[in-house]
């Protein structure tokens, strides 16, 4: 564990009360973006180990989270969860997004169309961020939390974004990041995925084929902006009893239209030709 999470100052270290604070501000957001990650809330013990944090350092700080709104904490089972502030200071995020609500009507339309539900997802650093989702009717369906993160080059929405990269660009993630093998159909070699790549820039749509999840296929294509550059990918995810082989060119069709409605919506344009970069 990295010494800024240790508590307290070193022995022997002055420490100016400006460090100090921003020592505090640091360990409250790394609570703070803990506690968003678990989808049922952690305790005081949970979350002061994975922090390395002495559990009465933890406490004042979520306690003063606590009285901003920023974190709530459920009496009766002892678990602390994500409060309202936090989720409104997230939600400012989405409003400086206008392709966020712009796209929302479109993918609407694109569940009524398919009959299955529809994200929105953009990358951020080494995986895609989902940002919206319009869910179908269907008892069986995917259903995402807005601001998880996914794996890139096994999601439909993360190849489509790859796709807008140079092969430089993706060859720098694909080394980070590796290209783990999650089902039987995941692409694991190099090669194999760049090429992947390259046929997608030039069909204008992504397959996630059951390589992420086995038994889900997911179809997205990329939204640009007024510079012909990537910002986001739409998607539409199913069954792949429902979402099958021989309905993918309804699918792709579809969710080429949406992303381009989107694209024309905010002012973006599409690029000329994404085969080679």
């Amino acid at each position: 564990m990295n010494d800024s999470l240790n508590d307290g100052p070193k022995a022997g270290k002055k420490t100016s009360s400006g460090a100090v604070q921003v020592q505090s501000l640091s360990r409250a957001l790394l609570l703070l973006k803990r506690i968003s990650a678990s989808s049922n809330g952690l305790n005081l013990t949970e979350l002061a180990g994975e922090l390395a944090l002495a559990p009465s350092t933890a406490h004042r700080l979520l306690n003063s989270m606590r009285q901003l709104g920023f974190v709530d904490f459920d009496e009766q089972s002892g678990l602390w969860t994500v409060g309202v502030t936090a989720f409104s200071v997230g939600s400012a995020y989405l409003k400086k997004r206008d392709f966020v609500a712009e796209a929302r009507s479109h993918m609407k339309r694109l569940v009524a169309e398919t009959g299955e539900t529809s994200n929105l997802a953009i990358l951020d650093g080494h995986n895609h961020v989902f940002v919206g989702q319009v869910e179908c009717s269907e008892v069986m369906r995917m259903v995402v939390q807005i601001g998880s993160r996914g794996t890139l080059h096994a999601a439909g929405v993360g190849k489509a974004l790859l796709s807008g990269l140079s092969d430089t660009e993706v060859t720098n993630i694909i080394n980070h990041t590796g290209l783990a093998s999650l089902t039987q159909n995941t692409i694991t070699t190099p090669a194999v995925f760049m090429e992947e790549l390259r046929k997608i820039r030039l069909q204008g749509f992504s397959v996630d084929d059951e390589e992420q999840v086995s038994g889900l296929r997911c179809i997205a294509a990329n939204i640009y902006d007024e510079n012909a550059e990537v910002i986001a990918a739409v998607s539409i995810s199913g069954p792949s009893v429902r979402v099958s082989r021989d309905r993918l060119d309804h699918y792709s069709a579809a969710v080429m239209r949406a992303a381009a409605a989107i694209t024309l919506a905010i002012g973006g344009t599409r690029p000329v030709q994404r085969a080679s970069v």
